[in-house]
């Protein structure tokens, strides 16, 4: 013990009454280290439940943090005083030599106040997009979606993205809001096709698998109206018509939620394949080559008019 005096005395500078406030400083984070710990592990035993377990995580952390800060700097508060012009000077230096974790720090703070998203939301920033899975002082975590894989589903890759992304980044939310996202499925059928039986065909299905969610999107938007000026005047599914070079355009426009968009979608188009199979009259279009002579074929008063065969034969 006298060693560890005599080092800290000599190393330090610290005489007696320092090295009793640092065996007080050491104290209290061991002694708040403990109490989070039992905390943790007491949480931990009455739930199974992620996200509760990892608010409680976060929580007794940011307590535990400002504790400390509270009890070691009231132990210190002398010595702070004496030093503080130095400090000042200290604080200005690494504010400039530490710019980007000074940005870091704001950007978690406006991420804390403002809440533009929180952990388990789906978010897109940074050419970034994926589910939040962690929130820390300097950096958020995101499982990352899309890229390679098609229909936002995961990559397995997780990314890091610096809090003060969000101060200089645009932010898309998928969910927080208006919780649901507009999905768009293109179906081509040829000109020949009956493209009006096309179009209740697929009417009929978009309903079958989305007319569930216009009540509680509705729902939805009332709820948020106070925050933000969302407004639709049609949540039911819709198919639009129109025309493209290789024939009928048939896009169906429905609600979902944003992490079924895949699934959504291949239930639509499986019952798509499954009406339109069973219908002689439709055909889906895709690229062909085929030779089209006006003369006979097409509308009779649209055809161009046969040219005459000279007397005598087409050989005169």
């Amino acid at each position: 013990m006298e060693r560890v005096t005599t080092w800290l005395q000599e190393t330090l500078g610290l005489g007696p009454v320092g090295q009793q406030k640092l065996l007080a400083s050491v104290l209290i984070i061991f002694v708040i280290w403990i109490l989070q710990r039992l905390v943790l592990g007491f949480v931990h035993r009455r739930t199974e439940d992620v996200r509760l377990r990892y608010r409680w995580a976060k929580g007794t952390s940011y307590a535990a943090f400002a504790t400390a800060i509270v009890l070691i700097g009231g132990i210190w508060a002398n010595a702070i005083q004496s030093f503080g012009t130095f400090l000042g000077l200290v604080s200005a230096g690494l504010a400039i030599a530490l710019k980007d974790l000074v940005v870091n720090l704001a950007g978690w703070i406006f991420v804390i106040w403002r809440r533009p998203f929180e952990v388990g939301d789906r978010i897109q920033i940074a050419g970034h997009a994926g589910d939040v899975i962690d929130i820390r002082i300097f950096q958020f975590t995101l499982m990352e979606i899309g890229n390679w894989v098609d229909a936002d589903q995961s990559t397995g890759r997780v990314v890091h993205v610096p809090n003060g992304k969000v101060l200089t980044d645009s932010l898309a939310n998928y969910t927080k809001g208006f919780n649901y996202i507009w999905n768009e499925l293109p179906v081509l059928v040829t000109f020949e096709s009956n493209w009006r039986r096309a179009k209740e065909i697929l009417e009929q299905i978009a309903r079958d698998h989305a007319m569930h969610l216009t009540e509680t999107a509705e729902h939805r938007i009332k709820e948020v109206s106070s925050r933000f000026m969302i407004f639709y005047s049609k949540l039911t599914p819709i198919v639009y018509t129109s025309v493209v070079d290789s024939g009928v355009l048939l896009t169906i426009r429905y609600l979902c939620d944003p992490r079924t968009r895949r699934g959504t979608a291949q239930a639509i188009w499986e019952d798509v394949l499954d009406a339109f199979g069973h219908e002689d009259d439709i055909d889906f279009a895709y690229p062909t080559q085929r030779f089209y002579d006006n003369r006979f074929e097409g509308k009779a008063g649209a055809r161009a008019p046969l040219e005459p065969v000279p007397a005598g034969g087409p050989n005169g």
